[in-house]
């Protein structure tokens, strides 16, 4: 478990630091043309964390919800810091007076923006059907009950007995075929009729 949110926190950490590192890189070259380049940062930051979110889902992975939870609270602590160190060594020289903003508000954006895609993902990859491997043949189902408990076309065999051991006295559902079949049950009082035989 401990694996799992944290490969998933740090790496969501990288990305997202990467990504707004470039933005910044970007912005510092071209000032008025953002609009484009940053809608599709955030549509590949969405895509990233729902589709690793959604095979999640799909492969049924244990404990998929929590570990989705904290990766995200992982990555938009760790992504609010190494942005602040990407853009202090790629971009102008930022100091530790950008760190507050980077913990506080840049972090909150950074882990909603990996917790509800990672949410949808798991909702949607939890409800994709997986193929059947195709060497095997489908088993087909039967749920009909047959009245003792098991599944038909199931053979239950019973538990050995101690030596010793009192038997219990069988109830008439349990009695073997033949005892229940000689004696028929009464009808609103009358008497069965003579069974041929």
């Amino acid at each position: 478990m401990l694996g799992a949110w944290l490969t998933r926190g740090l790496v969501m950490a990288v990305v997202h630091a990467a990504a707004m590192t470039l933005l910044a890189k970007w912005s510092v070259f071209h000032p008025t043309d953002q609009t484009v380049i940053t809608s599709v940062t955030l549509a590949v930051l969405v895509g990233v964390a729902a589709l690793w979110s959604a095979v999640d889902g799909w492969l049924g992975k244990p404990d998929r919800g929590r570990a989705w939870f904290i990766a995200s609270l992982v990555a938009g602590v760790v992504s609010g810091i190494l942005y602040v160190i990407g853009r202090a060594v790629f971009v102008d020289q930022t100091g530790t007076s950008e760190l507050g903003a980077a913990l506080t508000g840049g972090a909150a954006f950074s882990a909603l923006l990996v917790l509800v895609p990672a949410g949808l993902g798991l909702f949607v990859g939890s409800r994709v059907r997986r193929p059947a491997p195709e060497d095997e043949e489908p088993e087909p189902e039967d749920d009909e009950d047959d009245g003792s408990g098991s599944q038909s076309g199931q053979l239950e065999l019973p538990e050995a007995e101690p030596a010793g051991a009192p038997r219990p006295k069988p109830s008439p559902v349990s009695r073997p075929a033949g005892a229940r079949a000689r004696r028929r049950p009464t009808v609103a009082g009358r008497s069965p009729s003579p069974r041929p035989r």
